[in-house]
């Protein structure tokens, strides 16, 4: 019983830490500034639960799919990178609050951002697919398989909690406190584009060099 707690311990760790709804927060902020609370509501849910399976889905045939097309692990968080740049850059210009959704539009976009960029890869990102696929093969039991499902839905659900209480920040913070953070945040994300980038770059430059 201790060893499959502490592997559903570090199933849970290892998919909050790596998901980080917190840092992902300030995006959703700024994306749905322009949406009342029933509409952020929604937008949370789906991206949750679109990351919920996306995650169980690569848990359980991720290694295959990427033996099937001849993806590596390495170029997912090359490209996964290049996307967080580039959304950090305009976080820290201040363009992601910019977004205008007429009133005929505003189901298509909440749909649209809900899986992307949100769910992936915001949420369901290289880390946490990888770690999926990982864990996914560590557990060789039936109770471990079940533990890990268990332990990613409590994050998801963690997850939904803390975008669903984001709407509060909008309030709290107004226009220029949003700015501010998002400009802070914008930083954060870059550096963390670049370490994801490079760390995805520097085994495919490697194996590319011992041929």
């Amino acid at each position: 019983m201790s060893e499959l707690f502490s592997f559903g311990l570090l199933c849970f760790t290892s998919f909050f830490t790596l998901i980080n709804p917190l840092g992902t927060m300030p995006i959703f902020v700024t994306m749905t500034s322009e949406l009342d609370q029933q509409e952020r509501v929604a937008t949370a849910k789906r991206a949750s639960i679109v990351s919920f399976f996306t995650i169980l889905a690569f848990a359980f045939s991720g290694q295959l799919l990427f033996n099937f097309f001849g993806i590596s692990v390495n170029s997912f968080r090359v490209v996964g990178g290049i996307i967080f740049f580039l959304m950090g850059m305009d976080m820290l210009q201040a363009r992601l609050n910019k977004v205008k959704v007429k009133e005929s539009e505003v189901k298509t976009y909440v749909r649209d951002i809900s899986i992307t960029p949100l769910a992936i890869p915001m949420i369901c990102g290289p880390g946490a697919i990888t770690n999926a696929i990982v864990l996914m093969e560590d557990a060789e039991t039936l109770e471990q398989k079940v533990t890990l499902i268990v332990a990613i839905l409590l994050v998801m659900v963690l997850t939904y909690s803390i975008l669903y209480s984001a709407s509060k920040i909008i309030r709290f913070l107004g226009e220029t406190g949003n700015n501010v953070m998002m400009r802070l945040m914008g930083l954060i994300v870059m550096v963390i584009a670049v370490e994801f980038f490079f760390s995805g770059l520097t085994p495919i430059i490697h194996q590319m060099m011992a041929k």
